[in-house]
């Protein structure tokens, strides 16, 4: 299989960066397809959320079950009922011995590696050579598997595992939550992202709980940015 320079697959939540980041992949590339995965997340609707938004944007959608991924862990919070979530991202004070941040108990370990592997290999058997995912390190939150260096190792080893020339897109890689709010109002998907998005870790679309740590990063970005917008 060739794999095609003008399509793209986008690694899909419903949330505020990966539905900002189907909407700029939809103005980037010709041919735009979304995957979702359930991974035994507590916020499953979310799902339902990527899948409405991506219908009506007219992008291909499709669902992988990798549930898994929440059996191979204990202790986090979007995947136990029993773990009380922690409400606060990490700090310096949080970091272990070795001077590493501690991630918080929302984190899943391995998910984006899992994400981007399975992928990957989608994009291979539809001839797609560029995957396309939200992840930040400005706002990552103290997930390890968020960051540039953790993307640019996967993308080397993914295609030495396939022999193939795969590029992953971070678009929101070096921007703030304000910032990623003000990309979404320049392709003209404000209204979408904010009302029609799920990011809240409670399950509660739009402006969600306003509690988990999630709603807390998006209201801040979201402030921030209608002040830059007012001014």
């Amino acid at each position: 299989m060739i794999l095609d320079h003008r399509k793209a697959l986008v690694v899909y939540s419903g949330g505020q960066d990966s539905t900002t980041c189907l909407f700029w992949a939809k103005q980037h590339f010709d041919e735009v397809y979304a995957l979702c995965f359930r991974y035994g997340q507590k916020h499953v609707i979310e799902v339902d959320m990527a899948r409405s938004i991506a219908e009506k944007a007219g992008i291909p959608f499709e669902v992988k079950d990798v549930s898994f991924i929440s059996q191979l862990s204990s202790g986090c919070s979007l995947t136990d009922s029993n773990v009380p979530m922690d409400k606060e991202p990490p700090t310096l004070s949080s970091s272990s011995p070795d001077g590493r941040i501690t991630p918080p108990n929302t984190f899943v370990p391995g998910r984006n590696l899992f994400f981007l592997s399975i992928a990957a290999v989608y994009a291979r058997e539809h001839g797609i050579m560029n995957l396309v995912t939200g992840v930040s390190q400005t706002d990552y939150s103290g997930y390890p598997d968020c960051r540039d260096s953790f993307i640019r190792s996967l993308n080397v080893s993914l295609n030495l595992a396939m022999d193939e020339q795969f590029v992953i897109h971070t678009p929101l890689m070096w921007i703030d939550k304000a910032e990623t709010w003000k990309l979404a109002d320049d392709l003209g998907v404000f209204d979408i992202v904010r009302n029609e998005t799920l990011t809240c870790y409670n399950g509660i679309k739009g402006d969600g709980c306003g509690e988990c740590p999630a709603c807390k990063l998006r209201r801040q970005g979201l402030e921030t940015y209608l002040k830059i917008r007012k001014s």
